[in-house]
């Protein structure tokens, strides 16, 4: 029996609205817009479409929210290649997405046992909390072992991605985007590249990618929290499935009514 959110990737494709003219630039323009709206970004889609197709600075964004726009499309426009060729997810692959990510707002540091900068790509060099008075992420001495491992993982997963469900499939992303941003491997930018990870991988299987809207900020960071509290992957799996349904929703309504469109 196919799950809710695979009923409703039916229907959104059944109804052709992936179709559309212009759809894989303009979807990607919003996940972009939503992924850095996170970060404070207050950059709409509309501007983001005129700065990315026109290369018009924006009036009265700041250039730092701007940079954080056009860096983060870099770094999609990269994984895209690394979906076509079905490039494995490697620490190096990794860093060069993050240094795309951070190319413009990224920082140097400097620590007792060396410097980086995040601008580099480079893996940090200190320990991280999750918020005042959040609990630490793992030592910044761990990270690298920890992610050569979450990388072979993940890849090994992929290898069996053929006998998968749409279902198991997204669930494959979300738990990729947890355990990623869970290893803080980046002094800066972990939530960006969480959801740019997840979203290579829907792309990769051709699946709806996922979008986090401003407006589910709080239920998805208190979601991050409950799971690594809790150490159960359900609940981010749940958080993130139940948005997916809401937006697909929403997105196959809009649509029907554009085209005058009733259920009968």
């Amino acid at each position: 029996m196919k799950t809710k959110l695979e009923e409703l990737v039916k229907r959104y494709r059944e109804l052709g609205i992936d179709r559309q003219l212009d759809y894989d630039k303009f979807y990607l323009y919003s996940i972009i817009t939503h992924s850095t709206a996170l970060e404070g970004s207050t950059i709409t889609e509309l501007e983001n479409q005129i700065m990315f197709d026109n290369g018009i600075a924006l009036k009265g964004k700041s250039l730092v929210e701007q940079n954080m726009n056009l860096d983060l499309k870099a770094a999609y426009e990269r994984v895209l290649v690394y979906v076509r060729d079905h490039a494995d997810i490697t620490i190096g692959r990794l860093k060069e997405l993050s240094a795309l990510t951070m190319r413009n707002t990224g920082s140097e540091y400097h620590t007792a046992v060396g410097d980086f900068s995040s601008t580099n790509g480079d893996i940090r060099l200190l320990n991280v909390t999750a918020g005042v008075g959040g609990r630490s992420y793992m030592s910044f001495n761990k990270v690298p072992q920890k992610l050569k491992e979450f990388c072979e993982a993940l890849n090994a997963t992929r290898r069996m991605a053929a006998s998968m469900s749409v279902q198991q499939l997204y669930e494959m992303s979300f738990d990729a985007h947890y355990n990623l941003v869970t290893i803080h491997p980046w002094a800066d930018g972990n939530g960006r590249m969480a959801r740019l990870l997840m979203n290579w991988l829907q792309f990769e299987y051709k699946l709806i990618p996922s979008r986090i809207f401003s407006d589910d900020k709080e239920e998805y960071i208190k979601a991050l929290v409950a799971t690594r509290e809790n150490g159960d992957l359900s609940i981010f799996r749940s958080f993130m499935t139940e948005t997916m349904v809401a937006h697909l929703s929403h997105d196959i309504a809009v649509y029907k009514e554009s085209v005058g469109e009733t259920e009968l």
